[in-house]
């Protein structure tokens, strides 16, 4: 009888276990798609030369945000003698502890840039309106930056470099932050997947099929605790890839200026131009990008977020 009470205490705390993570918000596809098309589909490109698009975009993005949030403001500043704007969303502002989720808006060149970084952004705006009403234990801002192409990559312009700056006096409060860069292409396709070495191959494999995770090797319990969380969601083939900042390709988004005043910082990708061959061309359009997987890519985010 006292094992038979044991089994049936298990099976009750594993069931409401599972309901905390998988009875959620689910993330909608033709959202995704209206809102990929609002930011893409542009008679002008959203780069850092035609601000007033830029401004369009973050109009757009600060609309939805408020539909949702507690709190949602712009963070402007100059940069060469131009205004430009990241666009935040508070939820669970009360919560002491938060949680930053991160995208660019901006484009390299003359380009849609669906997938980089329109499902980043649109993926900030389904998450949004996820969160929205949602009891949370800590705090999470959702930031959408702007200028993270070139020629402001890696200078102190950065939306991210701006917003980490800021910041930075209550650090401490930060868990971690999660840097979502390119979303949206899988392939299924023999050898459609490349890797900084070619070694790698033999441990990930040759198609582009996955999503995956990237830390540095001397990541945090955040980031430990958030990519062993979203695997167990288990809603899109997922790998996870931690290396030395060295290696190139590991620091190409956001996360860096996290990095760089020592925030837990980790990167949600499709490997970028590793896979995607539109990457910075005319070519990167919505046409290309699979929304269902970006979904569930975003789902396993959401679950995490909110389970944390």
């Amino acid at each position: 009888m006292d094992l038979l009470k044991i089994i049936i205490f298990f099976l009750i705390n594993f069931t409401v276990k599972e309901s905390i993570i998988f009875a959620q918000e689910k993330c909608d596809t033709i959202l995704l798609r209206q809102h990929l098309t609002t930011i893409t589909k542009r008679e002008k490109a959203r780069h850092f030369a035609n601000p007033e698009v830029l401004d369009s975009v973050a109009a757009y993005i600060h609309r939805e945000f408020e539909k949702s949030a507690d709190t949602v403001y712009y963070q402007t500043y100059r940069a060469n003698g131009t205004t430009y704007r990241n666009v935040i969303a508070v939820f669970g502002r009360k919560n002491q502890k938060r949680i930053i989720v991160g995208a660019h808006y901006d484009v390299c060149g003359n380009q849609e840039g669906a997938d980089d970084n329109g499902s980043g952004t649109v993926a900030l705006l389904e998450l949004s309106r996820m969160l929205k009403g949602k009891e949370l234990k800590n705090r999470i801002d959702l930031v959408a930056y702007t200028l993270e192409e070139p020629p402001f990559f890696r200078t102190d312009y950065m939306g991210s470099a701006i917003h980490a700056k800021s910041i930075e006096p209550i650090k401490d409060q930060v868990l971690g932050m999660i840097s979502i860069e390119m979303i949206g292409y899988f392939s299924d396709k023999k050898n459609s997947q490349e890797y900084p070495l070619g070694i790698l191959k033999w441990f990930y494999g040759g198609k582009g099929n996955y999503i995956t995770l990237v830390r540095k090797s001397s990541a945090g319990k955040f980031v430990k605790r958030f990519i062993q969380n979203y695997k167990k969601t288990k809603l899109i083939r997922t790998k996870k890839f931690a290396a030395p900042r060295s290696l190139p390709g590991i620091d190409f988004s956001d996360h860096l200026n996290y990095w760089n005043i020592g925030i837990d910082a980790l990167m949600i990708t499709d490997t970028s131009f590793y896979r995607n061959k539109n990457y910075h061309k005319e070519t990167d359009t919505i046409e290309t990008l699979n929304i269902a997987e970006m979904a569930e890519v975003i789902n396993a985010t959401y679950q995490v977020l909110v389970c944390y």
